[in-house]
């Protein structure tokens, strides 16, 4: 029976996708673990590799590259030697259900009665592959192999890893770490220890995303913190000649959709303050100066300084969750960053607890993904603030839109030196290095005071980096 390949599931929300790029052709053989095409979601665009192997037979009518279609739409077969191409090609499947809130979206949604499916890269499945066999004798034995680290091909759980943790439960202890079969092939590619990683991380479902991580963390210790410096600015766009017709990208029109919702949504209020960022400046090219890498960037430092802000004004930090109001404890910042795919918005958790070093690693690590189009959908959620700079364009003030759910924004505008007033009594003036904040954030979750004393605060920090220094 042909294996059927569907239009994935990326994210919680995801209801919609189109297939960004098939990697393998018609008629091709797949070996299973191979990656068989790319598909966008909302923002991210993931790889889809497969689970089993065959010919790949992609009918005429399976939507082409670029066109929308629901999660669960059919695109193309796997089938073994000697099978025949099945007659009747449905291009779209039955509706997938949504996840609800206690469940987790499944990465290649298959419909009752299909023989197989893919998955993406994103490693969002809930839970591993066991064979049938093996499953069968967990259940003889009495063994919960929903944590057990597969041995089998593309990570599958077979028999022999049921019965070693029936036999040494203790002993294989790192085998509750569960590894997706895309996380075990990135690590063998990047040279990554597998089980050094489980054990630095208890008890949590290694994805491509920690490899890739620890991949860097690796690199960067071996070249004694020698990473590349990726700059936030990029090449301008090259622009179609005039009367072009573009067709809206699934990235644009989740882009509009979101913009236009936050606009009707919010009761958004703007402040603006003009502060001395002349110790800032120094600050970072005393850093500069310093053999270690990487470099933090002004977004970097930015982003430290208002995580200590959002600690000490937790309104700023907070959401509306039905009739209730949520205060983050933590200081998730996302940092807008233009692409070739449009406005993405990578986010940097748990910053205040990280040191200004591992936030530009981390900044760096996110900024790479975005450029070279590799970003997940997990690198794009979850953000409590949102910074977003068009100094380097330039820029000396705007009005930023709110990220929801976020409660507010900040916009940053350029650094540019002017002759200020230092000292009024004695008429003395001198040149500073000045910057505007802009700080957008929704009436409806904080007043304008409590608003005011935040950007009071994030002024403050970026006069005086000391304050917030002290605490690293």
């Amino acid at each position: 029976m042909p294996f059927e390949i569907v239009l994935p599931r990326l994210g919680w929300n995801m209801e919609t996708g189109q297939v960004g790029e098939w990697l393998k052709k018609e008629a091709e053989h797949v070996e299973a673990g191979e990656i068989l095409l790319t598909v966008e979601g909302d923002k991210a665009a993931q790889e889809i590799e497969a689970l089993d192997s065959g010919t790949l037979h992609i009918p005429p009518d399976s939507p082409p590259p670029g066109k929308v279609v629901p999660v669960g739409t059919m695109l193309a077969y796997l089938l073994e030697p000697g099978e025949e191409v099945p007659v009747v090609a449905q291009s779209t499947a039955p509706t997938v259900k949504r996840a609800s809130d206690h469940e987790h979206p499944q990465a290649g949604a298959v419909s009752e009665g299909r023989k197989g499916s893919v998955t993406a890269t994103s490693d969002m499945q809930s839970e591993p592959i066991i064979s049938p066999r093996a499953r069968r004798v967990a259940h003889e034995l009495g063994v919960d192999w929903t944590g057990l680290m597969g041995s089998g091909r593309t990570g599958r759980i077979v028999e022999r890893d049921v019965r070693q943790a029936a036999e040494h439960p203790q002993s294989t202890a790192h085998s509750l770490v569960y590894i997706s079969p895309v996380a075990r092939r990135v690590a063998s590619e990047l040279d990554v220890d597998v089980d050094a990683l489980a054990a630095r991380m208890p008890g949590k479902h290694i994805k491509r995303a920690d490899i890739e991580n620890e991949a860097e963390r690796l690199k960067a210790e071996k070249a004694k913190f020698e990473t590349a410096k990726i700059p936030v600015s990029v090449a301008p766009h090259a622009f179609p000649p005039s009367g072009a017709i573009l067709p809206i990208t699934t990235v644009r029109r989740t882009i509009a959709d979101r913009m236009a919702t936050s606009a009707h949504t919010v009761a958004p209020v703007t402040l603006t303050t003009e502060a001395d960022a002349t110790e800032l400046v120094q600050l970072r090219k005393q850093l500069q100066d310093d053999s270690r890498q990487p470099v933090p960037s002004y977004n970097d430092l930015l982003a430290k300084l208002v995580a200590q802000a959002l600690l000490e004004h937790p309104m700023v930090n907070a959401r509306f969750d039905g009739d209730t109001i949520v205060q983050a404890a933590t200081a998730n910042i996302g940092i807008a960053v233009d692409s070739e795919r449009g406005l993405l918005v990578p986010v940097l958790r748990d910053v205040q607890m990280k040191s200004l070093r591992q936030v530009a690693r981390d900044s760096a690590a996110l900024i790479a993904k975005v450029r070279a189009g590799h970003i997940s959908y997990d690198d794009l959620h979850g953000s409590t603030f949102t910074i977003t700079n068009l100094g380097m364009y330039e820029i000396d003030a705007f009005t930023p839109i709110i990220n929801l759910p976020e409660c507010a924004i900040m916009g940053v505008g350029r650094i540019v030196p002017k002759q200020i007033v230092v000292d009024a009594e004695a008429e003395r003036v001198a040149i500073r290095h000045m910057m505007i904040l802009s700080l957008t954030f929704d009436h409806r979750l904080v007043d304008g005071a409590p608003a005011a004393h935040f950007l009071q605060r994030v002024k403050e920090y970026v006069e005086k980096p000391y304050l917030w220094l002290v605490g690293e």
